[in-house]
């Protein structure tokens, strides 16, 4: 039996905003034209462990675990038990029946070491409260309940001290806030990752120097007024410097200055970087953390190995496909509309048409790399079935090696 392997990701944040896993999204697409699938089970159990053992996703991670939605079923199959439980936490449906079975397979999973999550918790039906007693995580879905039925069931949870409360589906600031007075330490939803839910902050010193650097590497500046431009932030300078000697630059020397990282980086990696620290407050040392910067990193890395699979040659054409995935989250560091943005930063034409109509080439691969994210398994072959020369198996692994890219951005692994 021949399996594509697919899976889209959501951030989970703590309350303070820093990342600490993925609820993985695996889709089976199973190979019609050698065998039909007869066995559901096996074949979810065949997806998610090759996507392990594969793809490398618990490389991908990092520090990070994943969030992996399991039935009954696949529950009680033996294949759970080859993910490693340092890096994965399982969530049991709450709409499934909470049997006695259900019960005792969970409390031998964590006596095994898994993280266990209660998923879409809504009301606590008698079934399953036994439940509570065992799991780790309370998911709460934010979407179908009101103030008043919020506050009145984290009243209930509470009598789950140990237990920590996980609201999805946070959509606004508001609906964070609240959950964060009421006691949910875990947040997950579209609030982090939509641009168009904030709007009005100016730029601060540190992202307009970033943007005068950005535009001076385009126009080919020469390195003094490149350095000057830096001294003006010298936390700025300490960031990249940061990140520069970070394991994910694979240098052998230290880099000590701003000149020596132009000459051992070179001018394109070096502008790579500074999109990328648009993303990063450069006042906390953490800032290569920030979800932002891992997703529009991931985001980036992603489209430039989609035109690298469909055109090896293409360097052009993948620094293009890079900046457009890099750029299309900077709505959310700026807090102002792309056109505005695009006023700011001068650009390719296919950039900007990819940016603001979601046109050409760019464009396409754009919306497809943003359906790859979280979007429906239908949406997201509408897209490859626009897309010549790609396929599910392709679109997975580029992915999976985008996110093990971004993740060495964060300095404070290594």
């Amino acid at each position: 039996m021949s399996h594509d392997i697919f899976f889209g990701r959501q951030p989970i944040l703590d309350a303070r905003g820093a990342l600490i896993g993925y609820e993985l999204l695996f889709r089976d697409r199973a190979n019609q034209s050698q065998a039909v699938v007869t066995d559901q089970t096996q074949a979810t159990a065949t997806v998610i462990t090759h996507a392990f053992c594969q793809l490398g996703i618990a490389e991908a991670l990092g520090h990070t675990r994943a969030f992996i939605n399991v039935d009954k079923d696949f529950l009680h199959h033996d294949a759970i038990e080859l993910l490693p439980a340092n890096k994965v936490v399982i969530e049991v449906l709450e709409h499934g029946e909470i049997t006695a079975e259900v019960i005792e397979r969970c409390r031998y999973l964590k006596q095994r070491g898994y993280t266990i999550a209660l998923d879409d918790i809504i009301h606590l039906p008698e079934p399953a409260r036994p439940i509570l007693d065992i799991v780790d995580i309370i998911k709460v879905d934010l979407a179908l309940l009101d103030d008043d039925a919020l506050a009145a069931l984290v009243t209930q949870l509470k009598a789950w001290p140990a237990a920590t409360l996980l609201a999805e589906k946070v959509e606004t600031r508001e609906q964070m806030e609240r959950c964060r007075i009421l006691g949910f330490q875990l947040f997950q939803g579209y609030f982090f990752a939509r641009p168009a839910l904030v709007s009005g902050r100016r730029l601060n010193p540190a992202q307009t120097t970033l943007l005068r650097l950005t535009n001076l590497l385009a126009q080919d500046a020469e390195n003094d007024e490149i350095e000057t431009a830096f001294k003006q932030e010298p936390a700025l300078t300490l960031n990249l410097l940061r990140i520069t000697n970070s394991v994910g630059m694979g240098l052998a020397n230290k880099i000590t200055s701003i000149r020596s990282a132009i000459t051992m980086l070179g001018r394109r990696q070096l502008q790579r970087w500074l999109q990328l620290l648009l993303y990063a407050d450069p006042q906390r040392p953490d800032a290569s953390a920030n979800p932002l910067l891992l997703l529009a990193a991931t985001r980036g890395r992603h489209m430039e190995l989609l035109v690298q699979h469909l055109r090896p040659r293409d360097r052009n054409g993948a620094d293009l496909a890079f900046m457009t995935g890099i750029m299309s989250l900077m709505p959310s560091v700026f807090q102002a509309p792309m056109q505005e943005i695009l006023t700011q930063i001068t650009v390719a034409d296919e950039v900007q048409v990819a940016l603001l109509e979601r046109a050409g080439e760019v464009g396409a691969l754009l919306n497809l790399t943003e359906a790859a994210e979280g979007s429906t398994e239908q949406r997201v072959a509408e897209l490859l079935a626009r897309t010549p020369n790609l396929d599910w198996d392709a679109l997975a692994s580029t992915l999976t090696h985008a996110m093990q890219w971004a993740r060495l951005l964060d300095v404070s692994e290594g």
